[in-house]
């Protein structure tokens, strides 16, 4: 579609989902249609990480991914909505609204970047860019029934982006075909012009499953996803070995990446949250209040416990080619529930452990609700992941628009 065509189904659909905040009115015409997290900077639009604080914050000059999109031809329609401050994972958002699951009003889209996942997901744009701190592409991804890609630390600039967590945060880029997303990465990655992304040979790749052991407790919803996953990948060539991520516990983790997030999060927010703290829900300031509370000894220990996970993580790589996890332990879920507490517990190790990730739409639980899994590889191995992915789309099928927005 063109991008008059998206600026159409925006304007149709957009107050159904509350995906997109602001627009744009610019028009190129030449290359992809983008949506763009609203705590990346977008010139002439407001740069707000979805916090009511910053709503006067007029971005003055483009951040370097949006920069390169430009450059690129592509066609900047506006910017998404998010889970305040990036520290969440519904975009459940008391200044901005919710953004509604395509899949099922009413549902969570996820988060932090649920704008994104919803706007891909509903054809409201090619591709979208989020966020990822522990999950927050993946996520929305999994939950909207499309395709997410977390890239390798340091692939893609940060430049320009109102972060949470300066070392966590990954920008990365959602759509709804393997093939945009490699398009889309290489030109956030600055790479220039694709070639044709040739699917992997899954005959003899050696994948490692990863299910949390006992660990995580996934519903049974995903868990019957995600062993359907496995047997169709095996029926195709690969070769299973069962892991657990080493170094990584799962209690010590969700207390580390959350606590780095808070202290982070609170250093950078600062003045605002001095001068106007009730432009901030008090769920948001309750969480930066209790990071900078704990002591340096738990701080210390948290960026320790991080510096492990990565130190430990290229070992995994001697045994296997990439670990294919559930993306979340879950669904989407209503809004009317409240949020689990171990929804990036598959996602966070990339994040820690400096990896590119990708996550695979994989089809339809019995309530139709989207599955999900996810691709890990080894540290700069970003095109062997979508290779992997290309491959799976041909095994699940590529995600399609959801009936009420086809």
């Amino acid at each position: 579609m063109t991008p008059s065509d998206y600026r159409a189904r925006i304007a149709r659909l957009n107050t159904r989902l509350n995906a997109f905040v602001d627009l744009s009115d610019e028009m190129s015409g030449a290359g992809l249609a983008w949506g763009v997290k609203s705590n990346i900077a977008v010139c002439g639009l407001p740069c707000t990480a979805g916090i009511a604080a910053y709503r006067d914050n007029i971005a003055a000059n483009d951040a370097e991914v949006v920069r390169r999109i430009r450059a690129s031809g592509g066609d900047v329609l506006g910017t998404v909505n998010m889970h305040e401050g990036a520290l969440g994972a519904t975009t459940d958002n008391a200044a901005y609204g919710r953004t509604q699951n395509p899949w099922r009003l009413g549902f969570t889209p996820g988060g932090s970047s649920g704008g994104s996942g919803a706007a891909v997901a509903a054809g409201l744009c090619d591709v979208a860019l989020g966020s990822d701190t522990m999950g927050s592409v993946r996520i929305p991804a999994a939950y909207c029934g499309v395709q997410g890609h977390k890239p390798t630390t340091g692939l893609v600039p940060n430049e320009g982006v109102l972060a949470l967590s300066n070392t966590l945060d990954h920008v990365g880029p959602i759509a709804r075909d393997v093939r945009t997303l490699w398009r889309a990465l290489h030109v956030i990655a600055g790479w220039g012009e694709p070639a044709e992304l040739a699917p992997i040979e899954l005959q003899g790749l050696r994948i490692g499953v990863w299910d949390g052991a006992g660990k995580v407790e996934m519903t049974s919803s995903v868990r019957r996803g995600f062993d359907a996953a496995i047997v169709a990948l095996r029926d195709a060539g690969v070769r299973i070995t069962n892991l657990e991520p080493p170094a990584y516990d799962y209690g010590k983790a969700r207390r580390a990446g959350l606590l780095i997030s808070e202290v982070e999060g609170a250093a950078i927010h600062a003045e605002q949250l001095e001068t106007n703290p009730d432009e901030f829900s008090e769920a948001f300031r309750g969480l930066m209040a209790w990071g900078v509370a704990q002591s340096s000894s738990k701080i210390t220990a948290a960026y320790e416990h991080v510096a492990e996970i990565r130190n430990a993580a290229p070992k995994v790589f001697d045994a296997v080619d990439v670990v294919v996890a559930p993306t979340a332990p879950q669904q989407a879920f209503s809004f009317d529930d409240p949020a689990p507490a171990d929804q990036a517990d598959f996602t966070a190790w990339a994040n820690f452990a400096a990896l590119p990730a990708t996550a695979v739409f994989t089809g339809f639980s019995g309530d139709g609700l989207p599955l999900s899994l996810q691709i890990i590889g080894p540290t700069g191995e970003d095109k062997l992941m979508l290779r992997c992915a290309t491959a799976m789309e041909s095994i699940f099928g590529a995600p399609q628009l959801p009936p009420e927005f086809a």
